[in-house]
């Protein structure tokens, strides 16, 4: 059986037992998925304490709606839809926009595996680049860049959640990444000495 197949029996079979009033396999449930939710929510509001908030409220609706939920291999676009709805709903709520994303959550996207060291002046100064170019991009292009490279999604859980054709949200990640790379490069031009 392919790994895919394999992940989604796991997947079932953890929804099944949580259902029942499992708590192992709540626990879980919780583990293997809300640190991509909390990841996903921090890096589009930039509020530790606000995707704290809103990744255990979406773990509450998880809880009151997994026994009516039957798994058909879409379980990850239906976490991050509700994750994405709940901020969306708070933001509203608030009134105001989601801050810019902070250097911590782009170091994976800069191509650094931890924050740069002081003498690492390079990446350092890709890392503010890039969260320079972040900042440029639309709403609708980091919620691309956010949900593939922070929540990990397939291209395919990404339409899911945005509700999009599949090739309009690789068109869109295409053109957002392209964006990205031309808007860094801009930034590091402009910064060096003439």
């Amino acid at each position: 059986m392919s790994r895919e197949g394999d992940s989604r029996q796991t997947i079932e079979a953890l929804l099944s037992k949580a259902a029942s009033g499992d708590e192992h396999a709540w626990r879980g449930l919780v583990e293997a998925y809300s640190g991509r939710v909390f990841g996903l929510i921090r890096a589009q509001c930039g509020d530790a304490d606000l995707a704290e908030e809103i990744t255990q409220s979406t773990f509450c609706t998880i809880a009151a709606k997994i026994g009516s939920y039957t798994e058909v291999g879409r379980f990850e676009p239906w976490i991050f839809r509700i994750a994405m709805n709940r901020l969306r709903d708070e933001m509203r709520r608030r009134k105001r926009q989601a801050r810019p994303v902070g250097d911590e959550a782009l170091v994976g996207l800069a191509g650094t595996a931890e924050e740069p060291a002081a003498g690492e002046a390079a990446d350092a100064e890709r890392l503010r680049a890039l969260k320079w170019a972040m900042g440029r991009l639309s709403d609708a292009d980091q919620r691309i860049i956010h949900l593939r490279h922070h929540a990990g999604l397939s291209f395919r859980q990404i339409a899911e959640v945005l509700d999009q054709p599949l090739g309009t949200v690789l068109a869109r990640q295409h053109r957002a990444l392209k964006k990205l790379k031309e808007l860094m490069g801009t930034q590091i031009d402009e910064d060096e000495p003439k």
